[in-house]
């Protein structure tokens, strides 16, 4: 995904602000009839409320993406119920989303396709349908990359979404993956609290200035929250996004030093299996909120797909006893991890940094991976 800020002139804004609102309230309605006709198939839903949409002022185009966004929803909706996202049969929380039509917010997200959207990358605008026609002209803002990824890459649909009166762009852009090589050696990425991510290469990323940056924002939280007025909710809902943004950019940073190293080394990555991560570790209430409030997984993603598209092969391993297993004799014992920087083996007397020496042992692990899945690919002999 590639997302641009629109720049719309002041009649552009309005005609996209009445669009979104007409299409989400006509996705409300379609809803209802779905919900009143036990959510039929798309095809069927079609039948019932095309016309109507059409009556409603949607395109031909509009029309059609708004009844398969809504059949969309419902697709998710019963994926999450057989999951058990949302509760146990018979709990409040099922009962609630299982009584209700699904409703949709009125800045809620559109797509559009090449019919009824068009990029001109060169003049950097869009020309877009509207209710009120079509709108062409409207400026668009991103980065270099960003561009050059739309240019090459875009295929598909793009998402219309308006966020604090600010329109986006959500193009949807098929990067293709590079062919795996065959790694000389593993990296180890140990990830933890004081540091949030450290390698078998000596790299560690943040540290002491991100920990400070979330105790500040932890205590401006508290702050706000303790108010409970309007105008403090509403800050606190700008905090939240923004500290989004930064966990994610911090977090790209990570990742692309992570696999460009890798990639330089021809080297492969062993990354520790983050599901669960929250119901494994035990922690103090302190640590609690540290832990909970880092995107590993957002990390562990971003490592994911930086990996597949330079061809780094990435495996995932078994974490466990990392943290108290030496990487030199492989001794796992409770008492070699003295705190949370020092580790000294009881057996062979090597002392070395606590999270260094999880990241060799995780490196060592991802080697066995990475042999064994060899190993079980490997053509039988006749």
């Amino acid at each position: 995904m590639t997302r641009v800020k629109l720049i719309p002139e002041a009649d552009q804004a309005a005609a996209l602000s009445a669009t979104l609102r007409t299409v989400n309230e006509a996705a409300n309605w379609v809803s209802g009839v779905a919900f009143a006709h036990g959510v039929p198939r798309e095809y069927e839903l079609r039948r019932h409320t095309y016309a109507e949409l059409k009556a409603r002022g949607l395109g031909a185009q509009a029309a059609q993406h708004t009844i398969k966004k809504v059949r969309d929803a419902y697709t998710t909706l019963q994926a999450n119920i057989r999951a058990g996202n949302l509760g146990t049969p018979g709990s409040k929380r099922r009962r609630k989303v299982g009584s209700t039509p699904i409703a949709f917010r009125v800045e809620a997200a559109q797509p559009y396709d090449d019919r009824c959207l068009s990029w001109q990358y060169d003049a950097q605008t869009v020309s877009i349908w509207t209710v009120a026609g079509r709108v062409k002209n409207v400026g668009f803002a991103c980065s270099a990359d960003a561009l050059t990824t739309l240019r090459q890459y875009r295929k598909g649909e793009s998402d219309l979404i308006q966020r604090d009166g600010v329109f986006y762009l959500v193009a949807v852009c098929e990067v293709g993956e590079a062919e795996p090589y065959e790694p000389d050696a593993f990296i180890g990425v140990d990830l933890g609290i004081a540091t949030i991510a450290t390698t078998s290469t000596g790299y560690r990323a943040a540290g002491r200035g991100l920990n400070r940056h979330r105790k500040r924002q932890l205590a401006l939280r508290a702050k706000l929250q303790a108010k409970a007025t309007k105008s403090a909710k509403r800050r606190l809902k700008n905090r939240r996004r923004k500290e989004a943004r930064h966990a994610a950019n911090v977090n790209h940073v990570i990742s692309k030093r992570i696999v460009t190293e890798a990639e330089r080394t021809s080297a492969g990555i062993a990354l520790e299996e983050l599901g669960g991560i929250r119901q494994r570790v035990r922690l103090r209430r302190p640590q609690r909120v540290t832990l909970h409030c880092w995107a590993f997984a957002q990390l562990g993603r971003f490592l994911a797909y930086k990996a597949r598209r330079a061809g780094v092969p990435l495996v995932f391993v078994d974490p466990a006893y990392s943290s108290q297993e030496c990487a030199q004799c492989q001794h796992i014992a409770k008492n070699n991890r003295l705190d949370q920087a020092r580790f000294i083996c009881r057996s062979c007397g090597v002392v070395a940094h606590a999270d260094r020496n999880a990241s060799h042992v995780l490196a060592h692990r991802g080697q066995s991976v990475w042999n064994a899945g060899r190993a079980s690919r490997a053509p039988a002999t006749p």
